[in-house]
């Protein structure tokens, strides 16, 4: 690859990981933000409300300030992943039309703004603004995934979405360690008597702000070294059959629609798993705080190795739909030994056998879609197809969020393995895309 091509695939790494810095920052701030703002702005406000309807809706006992924070978030996630859902296919189609890098750059841009407004807020309603225009702008996932299929030959496909995995991994990973972090540091100053914090708005202004900066690099670095993948942007008339509503999920193309329904029900059920695994390790590992960092952690390197090693190094040979086969088969077993982990040994192995499952899936079924459709559709088609997968991200951490409160921690997981049964049976009739055997 050349060194070009190596740059261009560096800033969209940095893209895609920011995105998911900027998702997951807020993760372990829930509790605090959930406690600082309802102190703020009292029973009577927007805050106020919320937590007067999560109170009463959550099981009561000692786990109950637990659960309304967890679910505060999940509601939080959900605003962010819902929004990323209707935008995700309309930032890849617009690109398609005019370019990667100009949508690029405002998406950036944009995310950077949100986490302005998030430090500079007062108000919990500004904090859903800043979240709001976060999860719009954070549809550009699906064009610096059309970028990484650009500058990708069809045979390099997974190996190039395999980068777009990693970044996702570590994004999840770095993201909740600097908020969380950047919210102990902002605390130990003040107590210290750093007066140059006393401006600050609310407790949360470091994460915000170390965001916010990381978005800015991220647009210089695009800007100075991101000259756009795609040569020929489509004119209006390639794209006039794609404005349909059926067109918005990828339908009218029959193969990205099945790989799509796929990602959906995988996603909707990992996402579920892993936003249930902090209850699951306290209810039966008694694990504290510094327990799920190392948790997270393993999923991460998990993650890392499946996607960095074995996918980058086997996905051509292998196939793309045998190693997607095989990542939703070792997520099933993940979850049937989650269901039934009262110990650490198989509890971590659960974990390890669902990293994998993820780490194999998710970057072969992405390959898989750019590789079903033209140079001229692949904004268009990814973002169909990273919509389905926020869909599922919406709503599949909540649904198990529900289940394990009313059903227990063993009916949540095996329930979970039994979705992955459907997604299995569903990417055994995957269409086989066609590579020619002389790509390179």
């Amino acid at each position: 690859m050349s060194a070009s091509k190596k740059r261009v695939l560096g800033a969209l790494f940095l893209t895609i990981f920011i995105d998911l810095v900027g998702f997951s920052i807020i993760f372990p701030l829930f509790p605090a933000m959930l406690q600082y703002y309802l102190g703020q702005q009292g029973e009577n406000s927007l805050i106020g409300n919320l937590h007067q309807w999560l109170v009463s809706i959550t099981p009561e006992g000692s786990q109950q300030t637990f659960l309304v924070a967890v679910l505060f978030g999940g509601l939080l996630g959900t605003l962010f992943s819902l929004l990323q859902f209707i935008t995700a296919p309309l930032w890849g189609a617009w690109s398609d039309r005019v370019g990667r890098r100009k949508v690029l750059r405002i998406t950036i841009a944009g995310t950077a703004i949100s986490y302005l407004v998030w430090g500079l807020s007062q108000s919990f309603e500004a904090l859903i603004l800043a979240r709001i225009l976060g999860g719009i702008m954070a549809g550009n996932l699906a064009v610096a995934t059309a970028a990484v299929s650009d500058v990708t030959s069809a045979a390099d496909r997974s190996k190039g979405m395999a980068l777009v995995g990693i970044a996702f991994g570590l994004g999840f990973i770095l993201g909740p360690a600097i908020g969380g972090y950047g919210y102990l540091l902002q605390a130990q100053l003040l107590e210290s008597g750093a007066t140059w914090l006393a401006w600050a708005p609310h407790p949360f202004v470091l994460p915000a702000l170390a965001a916010f900066v990381l978005s800015l690099l991220n647009f210089a670095w695009v800007s100075r070294v991101f000259k756009d993948s795609l040569n020929q942007p489509a004119n209006d008339a390639t794209h006039s059959h794609k404005r349909s509503w059926f067109g918005f999920f990828g339908l009218q193309n029959p193969a990205v629609a099945h790989a799509s329904r796929v990602y959906f029900i995988f996603i909707f059920a990992f996402a579920g798993m892993e936003f249930t695994l902090t209850f699951l390790a306290f209810e039966r590992l008694f694990y504290e705080p510094q327990d799920m960092v190392r948790m997270f952690l393993f999923i991460g390197f998990i993650l890392a190795f499946t996607q960095g090693f074995i996918v980058r190094r086997y996905a051509h040979s292998i196939g793309e739909i045998p190693l997607c086969i095989s990542g939703l088969l070792c997520g099933l077993l993940g979850l049937v030994l989650l269901a039934a982990a009262y110990n650490p040994t198989l509890f971590y192995i659960g974990l390890a056998l669902m990293g994998i499952g993820i780490g194999l899936s998710s970057p072969t079924l992405t390959a898989l879609v750019s590789l079903y459709c033209g140079p001229r559709e692949q904004g268009a088609y990814l973002g169909a197809f990273r919509s389905a997968g926020a869909l599922g991200r919406a709503f599949g951490p909540l649904t198990a969020a529900v289940c394990f409160w009313q059903f227990g921690s063993d009916i949540t997981y095996l329930a979970g393995a039994g979705i992955l049964i459907i997604a299995a049976l569903l990417a055994i009739f995957l269409p086989k895309p066609f590579i020619p055997p002389d790509a390179h």
